[in-house]
């Protein structure tokens, strides 16, 4: 893999067993109730400067030469604060970090396009120098700023995340996570996505069966059927989760409780007229089916668990769900996986019956 950092900065963010095991229980929900939190503070508009200003200065971060655009910014801002009068050199940046593929010309042009630098023209010149314009100074405050913004850095962890995956293993195959922190876009307003964002993001998109933990030493990663259909529609993963839903007609496409396979699923529709969305006991229950080999129970718990488990996808794709009944199995199964213990699977199907538990309040 072209661009790796160095092998001690791998091990450092590097992803295991017994550090999954250690964040998971807790990472989910102060995750989202970060999100939460940033939602109700910041209003629709300034989200979509924010949006705006990270399209328009980062290039994306996730795309070819691009994800280096900001890292040259904070680069340049740096290198003219020692010498402020002057046009500087874009070809050491490249030279610094390895780039060998890298034009310095073609980056100097893209920060141009962008209106943040002026490029130093003169016969026979390599137009590689270049000199920060009034608004460069002012984007590269706002990257400042928004290195700061930790739900944008999150979301944006998950985006680059899932499409890293899509594109270095769309078939499932799993895949180590912590390589992912190699690559240009592990960098968010020009700095490095933390091995706890990661984590972060990993549990975000678990929840929402975009992608598959498996329970190895290191611990690996696959992409699901849909996160490969969230990857390939394009926008954001929160775009993606938050899509509405029919009022009373349930379409969903859900992994079968008895599948063991990553991407054993099948499809039901469903009609009722009692407002239950049986969605989040489906996946439930299917996620069990997933991981109950995985859990170190012994063989009576978990035929147990997953009789419940089967029990719940029964009534969740029967013709009209009880909500009792619903309530009853998730809160069964919530019940024997914390006796399981706190691995990362377990802890991951108790976020997940948690969440369905919640949404019977709603």
């Amino acid at each position: 893999m072209r661009h790796v950092r160095q092998e001690g900065n791998l091990a450092r963010n590097g992803i295991n067993k017994r550090e999954l095991d250690k964040w998971a229980r807790n990472v989910v929900k102060e995750t989202n109730k970060s999100l939460e939190r940033a939602q109700r503070r910041n209003s629709p508009r300034v989200s979509a400067q924010l949006d705006a200003t990270a399209s328009a200065v980062l290039g994306g971060e996730v795309i070819g030469s691009s994800g280096y655009l900001a890292r040259l910014l904070l680069w340049l801002d740096g290198s003219a604060k020692q010498t402020p009068s002057a046009y500087i050199d874009v070809a050491p940046f490249v030279e610094e970090l390895q780039l060998e593929e890298e034009d310095p010309a073609i980056l100097a042009l893209q920060l141009e396009q962008h209106g943040l630098v002026e490029i130093l023209r003169v016969m026979g010149g390599n137009k590689t120098h270049v000199h920060l314009t009034d608004p460069g100074r002012v984007a590269v405050r706002q990257l400042k700023d928004l290195q700061k913004d930790r739900a944008a850095r999150i979301r944006h962890t998950m985006d680059a995340l899932l499409r890293w995956l899509f594109d270095t293993a769309s078939d499932q195959t799993p895949v180590d996570p912590a390589l992912f922190l190699a690559t240009p876009g592990s960098y968010f307003a020009g700095t490095e996505i933390s091995g706890t964002e990661l984590h972060q993001a990993l549990a975000y998109l678990t929840e929402y069966g975009l992608v598959h933990h498996i329970d190895t030493a290191p611990a690996t990663v696959a992409i699901t059927p849909q996160g490969v259909s969230c990857a390939l529609v394009g926008g954001s993963v929160q775009d993606h989760i938050n899509q509405p839903r029919p009022g009373t007609t349930y379409n969903n496409y859900l992994p079968n409780a008895k599948g063991v396979i990553i991407g054993e699923q099948q499809h039901f529709t469903q009609n009722n007229t009692d407002g239950v969305d049986p969605t989040l006991f489906a996946q439930l229950a299917g996620y069990i089916g997933q991981v109950s080999t995985t859990l170190g129970m012994s063989d009576a718990d978990r035929a147990e668990l997953e009789r419940v488990a089967q029990d719940l996808h029964t009534e969740a794709t029967s013709e009209n769900p009880e909500p009792g009944s619903l309530r009853r199995f998730a809160t069964q199964l919530k019940d024997k996986l914390l006796e399981a213990g706190t691995t990362i699977a377990a802890t991951m199907g108790v976020q997940m019956a948690e969440q369905a538990l919640a949404a019977l309040t709603q």
